[in-house]
């Protein structure tokens, strides 16, 4: 969890669309493969046409973005690559402003270049709301030097610099 919110806040510190868009997202668990958050949906979340305040789906596929980039730094990974796919399917409409979404995202697979994870968005009841897919390339971000080997649980660190 210690890497994992370090890369999450490098995120936040680089000014960028995270920290624009989702400033307030809260890292719950990080272990090796697998990052659950949690997030309040803020006015500026919505979809500002006529579905009654609804999250906005750009909303959703950016926090696929970053949940499943999240979900290759739980493998020690600071840099997390670059998208060379991404999609979203939504479920049912919810997230007014003041709802907790829920996600919990999960690395499919990773190679040497490649990267998957597939991210699900529940409300406060458990309902799926959507879920999305994401498809990273790895291969350069491997040899960075800020990355660390973890143990298989997650909770030692085995190489790299213990940093917060």
């Amino acid at each position: 969890m210690r890497f994992t919110a370090r890369v999450w806040k490098s995120f936040l510190e680089n000014k960028g669309h995270d920290a624009q868009c989702f400033p307030n997202l809260k890292l719950i668990s990080a272990k090796p493969g697998v990052v659950t958050a949690s997030l309040q949906v803020e006015p500026y979340n919505v979809n500002r046409v006529g579905t009654g305040q609804l999250f906005h789906g750009g909303l959703i596929l950016s926090l696929t973005d970053t949940l499943g980039s999240l979900a290759v730094a739980t493998k020690g990974q600071y840099m997390t690559g670059v998208s060379t796919d991404i999609g979203t399917s939504f479920v049912r409409p919810a997230g007014r402003p003041g709802d907790i979404l829920h996600m919990k995202s999960e690395l499919i697979g990773m190679g040497k270049s490649l990267a998957y994870s597939r991210t699900e968005f529940t409300n406060s009841d458990g309902l799926l709301l959507a879920y999305g897919y994401h498809t990273k390339y790895v291969g350069k971000s491997s040899s960075h030097p800020k990355n660390v080997v973890l143990s298989e649980d997650g909770e030692t660190l085995l190489e790299g610099a213990d940093v917060d």
